[in-house]
């Protein structure tokens, strides 16, 4: 291979890397487009989105109630380490409440769903796909994003939110525990704080970036399931990318739904 080709193929590959992502992600924003007026559109297919909140939503409530209180446990004890070099604990109640409601709660939910139901929701579709179960409904004149793929995004954009909620709880109320009867907080400044400084709508911004957590994880894990390919390795492949670009989302968007919220002060 001569000097100019090498250097010429020692630049290409990063280019059409570049070029491989953003017409990867222009499929995907045609691909969510196109899904929005199906949400609204007949049937609505009411059974098959309940059966997805009990798999998605009641299905991971073990795992974000565990993650919320060790969560919380260990945010009261990192907490307390730097507060009590500043005589500053009676503060601890504010900080940990508004840290777990307005971030972690929403990233770790986030991340958790996106582990165990995102993965999952790519894999049955990848298999779907490779076994040309999809191809089949199209056949029978069934509109296989109607029935596949609108009932789980609507799930986690309802399912999310509440265990975000319910991640805020434990998280908060293992923190209090700790923070007062294993670490001596006093209970009456610790609560005192919260009730002084919090402004509810921080905890209405938690719980909307968690809808829009559901949302977007939801639609990278279908639409990367749907359109899988190559077989069993393919649909591997789809799972392990619908996992890791679940999970980067959800840190880019926690950033700039936060910068956001800060702008209106919320």
């Amino acid at each position: 291979m001569s000097t100019i080709e090498s250097f010429f193929s020692l630049f290409s590959k990063p280019i059409f890397a570049i070029s491989n992502i953003f017409n990867s992600l222009g499929a995907f924003i045609l691909f969510s487009l196109k899904l929005i007026p199906l949400s609204f559109k007949a049937p609505y297919r009411l059974k098959e989105i309940f059966i997805q909140i009990d798999s998605i939503g009641i299905g991971s409530i073990g795992v974000i109630a565990l993650t919320g209180i060790f969560t919380g446990m260990v945010e009261a004890v990192q907490l307390y380490q730097g507060f009590h070099e500043f005589g500053a604990e009676n503060i601890m109640g504010y900080t940990i409440f508004i840290s777990i409601s307005k971030e972690l709660g929403p990233v770790f939910a986030g991340l958790m769903v996106t582990s165990r139901a995102i993965s999952a929701m790519a894999a049955e579709l990848g298999t779907m796909r490779v076994t040309e179960q999809i191809d089949a409904l199209d056949v029978l004149a069934v509109d296989s994003k109607k029935y596949l793929i609108i009932p789980r995004i609507i799930a986690t954009t309802i399912s999310l939110p509440i265990l975000v909620a319910l991640f805020d709880f434990l998280g908060n109320i293992s923190a209090y525990f700790i923070s007062t009867y294993a670490l001596g907080v006093n209970q009456t400044s610790y609560t005192q704080t919260i009730s002084q400084f919090l402004n509810y709508s921080e905890i209405f911004s938690g719980i909307l970036k968690g809808a829009i957590f559901g949302w977007m994880i939801s639609s990278i894990g279908t639409y990367i399931g749907y359109t899988a390919g190559g077989g069993a390795k393919g649909v591997g492949v789809a799972t392990t990318n619908a996992v890791v670009y679940s999970a980067i989302m959800v840190f880019v968007l926690d950033y700039f739904l936060s910068a956001l919220f800060l702008f209106l002060n919320w």
